[in-house]
């Protein structure tokens, strides 16, 4: 458990230098400039995704259980709001769609929406580690990324429908790929029972 925990206030501590600490981080990059600061955040970054992603599986191993498991419904509700977080995922990269302009700041939405799915489905300590820290974490991001939004007037983009379809098919044609075939060979878990 330690090795997860370890990876994730590495890594989600990264990810919250703009939310805790964003006027150090502008001046470090000052200071360093961009691409040396970029290099060394990818850097531990990496590291710390792979402590998390390492510890998390040593937890599976000898799972330390919360409460019963969970109805077969909640892996049903889970599956339909991954699909909508990743969704939200492709919104963040495909240009010109209306969930961006509308949303502002999809992808973080999405691991809202992903760590949501996965905590209501899941039953062990190293599950609510996890997906409850990602969660904690993309609310918090959220709102400090909306409130810089406003200290900037930042002005939204427009989208177009034909981007917007092309955003929801690629979500689409993502969750199918990992729902089907990818979770099950990264995770060890079909989520849809295939």
């Amino acid at each position: 458990m330690a090795a997860l925990v370890l990876g994730l206030v590495l890594f989600l501590g990264l990810h919250s230098t703009r939310i805790l600490a964003d006027g150090w981080r502008a001046a470090t990059i000052g200071r360093f400039g961009e691409k040396p600061y970029k290099l060394l955040f990818s850097v531990l970054s990496i590291v710390g995704f792979a402590l998390l992603v390492w510890g998390y599986g040593l937890a599976r191993q000898s799972p330390v259980l919360l409460w019963n498991q969970p109805p077969v419904w909640t892996r049903h509700i889970a599956s339909l709001l991954t699909m909508a977080a990743f969704v939200l995922l492709a919104a963040a990269y495909v240009p010109g769609n209306l969930v961006k302009a509308k949303l502002r700041h999809p992808m973080i939405l999405g691991v809202k929406v992903w760590a949501f799915a996965h905590l209501i489905s899941n039953n062990t300590l190293a599950d609510v580690l996890l997906f409850g820290s990602f969660l904690v974490w993309a609310v918090l991001d959220f709102r400090s990324a909306r409130k810089r939004d406003r200290s900037s007037a930042t002005v939204p983009v427009t989208g177009s429908i034909s981007r917007t379809a092309i955003t929801v098919v690629v979500g689409l044609l993502a969750w199918a790929v990992f729902a089907m075939w990818a979770h099950r060979v990264l995770i060890g878990v079909s989520p849809l029972g295939v």
